[in-house]
């Protein structure tokens, strides 16, 4: 989705800063309260934001009643017990570790503490819309790079397109909306031309998902060896935490200082902080989430293939789909038999779905519909 400023201005008797006038709200999904409301229908299921369908992990759920009789006191401002625990797991330094309201909140440091009026941030389009936000917050160009012919980021566009005023540069992977990612030889290529005055921050929110495959990138060398890379993750996805607000990058000491001076007070709150600690220690839940995933995963090849409507292989827990038809109206269909989807015009692809991979009752649902709606369109 790109932020156009025509469909973003209103009147307004406030004087307000023009590049913010051209923010565009960010479109979250419809709740199943919400469309319960809307439709007078029980039995929703959201299959639009990519949660993780198992829920949080036990271990994370007594932690937060533990804390919950602590709710009168601030949070560690330091994140420290947090941080020491994830710099285990990943054997990495302490300082090397930056934590946010979500991974969002690490975009948001990264765009107010190193751009300036008139630099550059470059992205692959369609990725993930806060990218371009950080840029147009800071008053900067965000370039959108599109994505190959098979939904995957064009690294050595993205690297043409470096220019003297490049201060930022995304690259999601997996991808959000697609699924897909690039692999080590073409971050290899990338990192060989990139200047060094460039910071690469490498979304990795889905990384528990993709980890597995051989195919997938160890990105952690590349802040060992002194470039320029901030890595970010989050606790939302395999963790299953996305109520509670909790990401992290991992980068030099250096960018994790500068960060750790421009990040709110407290920004990480009290239950997050406890959660995260005792999630990190439930290897079983990711390893469950994980594999539920990959399970989902093949029965949504099967009736897509069945269906004849082509998707892109994905290695997040989402899958990204041609509908064959516009997806604002394949979205209000499945909507109406109880699914909450993600259509794929705010993306930029008018035909396509972005649906998250549900437990098995839950995809089975979608899938019913969508045979469904498929062959009321062919009928009619």
């Amino acid at each position: 989705m790109s932020l156009n400023a025509e469909e973003s201005q209103y009147q307004s008797s406030l004087q307000v800063t023009p590049n913010i006038a051209k923010l565009v709200p960010y479109r979250h999904g419809k709740s199943v309260a919400e469309v319960e409301r809307e439709l007078g229908i029980t039995g929703i299921i959201k299959l639009a934001s990519n949660e993780n369908s198992l829920g949080p992990s036990p271990h994370a759920v007594k932690a937060m009643r533990e804390f919950a009789s602590r709710m009168n006191l601030y949070p560690d401002a330091g994140t420290y017990d947090l941080q020491q625990a994830l710099a285990a797991k990943l054997s990495v330094s302490p300082e090397s570790l930056v934590f946010g309201n979500g991974s969002d909140d690490i975009i948001h440091l990264l765009g107010i503490t190193f751009l300036s009026e008139g630099d550059e941030v470059i992205q692959a389009h369609p990725s993930f819309v806060r990218y371009e936000a950080a840029a147009t917050l800071n008053n900067c160009k965000c370039h959108l790079i599109p994505l190959t012919a098979d939904w995957t980021h064009d690294l050595d566009a993205m690297a043409d397109a470096i220019t003297d005023k490049t201060r930022l540069v995304f690259i999601t992977n997996p991808n959000n909306p697609t699924g897909t990612i690039v692999t080590q030889q073409a971050l290899d290529r990338y990192f060989a031309r990139v200047p060094d005055r460039v910071i690469t921050v490498i979304d990795e929110a889905y990384y528990e998902y993709a980890a597995n495959s051989s195919e997938y990138p160890n990105t952690l060398p590349f802040i060992n060896s002194g470039k320029h890379v901030a890595i970010l993750r989050t606790f939302s996805k395999a963790y299953g935490l996305a109520g509670l607000r909790l990401g992290y990058g991992i980068m030099s000491p250096e960018i994790a200082g500068w960060l750790n001076r421009t990040r709110e007070p407290f920004n990480v709150n009290l239950m997050a902080q406890a959660a995260g600690i005792a999630a990190l220690s439930d290897a079983q839940h990711v390893q469950d989430s994980v594999g539920a995933n990959e399970s989902g995963k093949l029965q949504f090849y099967t009736v897509l293939e069945e269906l004849g409507l082509p998707y892109a292989p994905t290695y997040g827990n989402f899958v990204w789909f041609d509908t064959g038809t516009d997806s604002k109206l394949a979205y209000t269909g499945l909507l109406h038999k109880g699914v909450i989807t993600r259509t794929g015009d705010i993306f930029g692809a008018p035909t396509y779905l972005r649906v998250t991979i549900g437990s098995e009752a839950e995809n089975a649902k979608l899938l019913n519909a969508l045979r469904e709606l498929i062959g009321d369109h062919k009928t009619s």
